[in-house]
């Protein structure tokens, strides 16, 4: 599950690396809230959450663990793994989506 949020950040960090010199490059740093009058860089919304992707998956592989071992109970277990299914499939819906939009680009007479 890790692996496609991974893929989908390390695909975001290339598009805005490539975008602008000053795109933010690492996930850890959180995106800027838009303020009265200022804008965000969509590449830093989009890697603030491929980072809470990625932490959401973690904690839901962490709780299925911490089932596993007695350490957390059946209910703790059930919601950290839907959490991270929603997380997931929300991430390969985005993924599809950059994907046709690539394609629908590429399509286009110059």
């Amino acid at each position: 599950m890790i692996d496609a949020i991974s893929s989908i950040s390390a695909f975001v960090e290339r598009a805005g690396e490539a975008a602008s010199s000053s795109q933010v490059t690492s996930l850890q740093k959180a995106a800027p809230v838009a303020q009265a009058g200022q804008s965000v860089d969509f590449g830093d919304m989009m890697l603030q959450v491929a980072a809470k992707a990625t932490e959401t998956l973690k904690a839901g592989e962490a709780a299925a663990i911490s089932g596993i071992q007695g350490k957390a109970s059946v209910q703790q277990v059930v919601e950290a793994v839907m959490a991270a299914e929603q997380t997931l499939q929300t991430a390969i819906a985005i993924r599809d989506k950059v994907v046709a939009a690539y394609l629908e680009i590429s399509r286009m007479a110059i």
